[in-house]
Parts: C-alpha cells; structure tokens; sequence
C-alpha cells in the first residue's frame, strides 16, 4: 500500500487539490451562468417564463451554486491547514503563499456574499414567484431582495477574475520574493481594497460593474492593480 501514489500525504493533498478544482469549477460556472446567461434571458423573456424558471430552474441551480461554494472552500482551506502544518507558517511569506494568500481571501469573500446574501435573498425571490403565480400577494421587499442578490452576485463576478490570476500565478508566475520584502504593507493595501468592494457588495452599488462589460473589465483591472501592488513591495 505504501507504493500507491494516493496512500501518504502527497496524496491527500493531490486529492484536496482535485476536489477544490472540481467544486470550484461547479460554483465558478454557476457564478457565471447567472451573470452571464441568465440575466439577460430574464431581461428579454415574457413574465410567465421568468416566473416558471424562478420556480422550478433557479433553486436547482441554486443548490448546486451554494453547495459548490462550500465544498470548494472546505476542500481549500484543508489543504492549506494540512500545507501549513507540513512547512510551517513561513509557507505564506513566499511569492506561492501570497498568491494562494489573497485568492484565499477573495474566495471568502465570495463564500459569505453566497451563504449570507444571495441565497437568503434568492429565497425571497423564489417564494414570490411562487405566490404571485398562485394568484397570492406578492412580497413586498421582493424586488429589493432580488437586488441585494444581484449586487453580491457581480461582485463575486469581480472577485473571481483576480481570484483565479492568483490561484494559478501562485504556481506558474513567481514573485521574486526577497528578505526586504515588505509583506505587512501589502497585507495593509490589499486588505483595504478587499475590505472596501466587500463593503460595497453589502452596501453599496453596481455602479461600472452593473454591465457584463463593466464588470470583466472592472474585474481585469483589479487584477493589473493587485499584482502591481504585490510587484511593487520588493
């Protein structure tokens, strides 16, 4: 047994990696079909068809979405625990623990806006349909509802760009990465940023990133400035 590649502990972290890029790309996808595909057939489609999809199609996505983003997060976070515990701390002042560091964060970031703002908002959607198409009042904060989903939805859309350029940077473009390093400042710098579009996710607008246009432009030029960033503390 002990010649079999997937019996030792190079193995269960092939295996995690596997999982996280299999759930990732479940939720990524979904993520995208929703920005991507079916807003704008909801946006051109007659009311009953966009109620029948609400009703029937979305939670099944839904499901699939939410459980993709936890399962991706879980199988992550496993792998950088077992990592750690292997390499020690030290691992993550490396140009391969910045990158992971950072599409950490932004993952997170994207977990929560899943979990505590789209689905809870999505339901509300979903039970309006729902009503409203058995001839029942319809809820009235339906439509903001819908809108706190959205706004977290194109920023997830946001997140994903960098998210991805650093989860494969992190193997495949290496900083140099010295003693002078300067890790804290970029940790300040990053964190503001993450910290204030999270915010905005929350709180705020679509403003450039209501669009698909906006928002994989928005999203690459978040990545350019995020990388400049990490460049510019050597």
């Amino acid at each position: 047994m002990g010649d079999i590649a997937l019996f030792n502990v190079n193995g269960i972290l092939f295996l995690l990696r596997w999982m996280h890029i299999f759930f990732g790309v479940v939720w990524i996808g979904l993520l995208y079909y929703f920005n991507f595909v079916q807003g704008s057939f909801f946006a051109e489609t007659d009311a009953a068809t966009k109620s029948n999809a609400i009703q029937k199609l979305v939670p099944r996505a839904l499901w699939w979405f939410r459980w993709g983003a936890m399962w991706t997060i879980i199988t992550g976070l496993s792998y950088l625990g077992i990592r750690a515990h292997m390499s020690g701390m030290e691992l993550f002042q490396s140009s391969w623990g910045i990158c992971i560091i950072t599409g950490m964060v932004l993952g997170i970031c994207m977990w929560f806006n899943v979990w505590f703002v789209i689905w809870p908002n999505q339901k509300i959607v979903i039970e309006n349909a729902t009503l409203t198409a058995q001839g029942k009042a319809a809820i009235p904060g339906a439509a903001e509802a819908g809108a706190k989903a959205g706004l977290a939805s194109r920023h997830n859309v946001l997140f994903s760009i960098p998210l991805l350029f650093f989860m494969a940077g992190a193997r495949h473009l290496p900083l140099a990465v010295s003693d002078t390093y300067n890790f804290k400042l970029l940790t300040i710098l990053v964190g503001i940023i993450i910290i204030a579009l999270e915010a905005n996710a929350l709180k705020g607008k679509t403003g450039p990133i209501t669009s698909v246009k906006g928002v994989i432009h928005f999203g690459f030029a978040l990545t350019l400035v995020l990388y400049v960033l990490m460049e510019l503390m050597k």
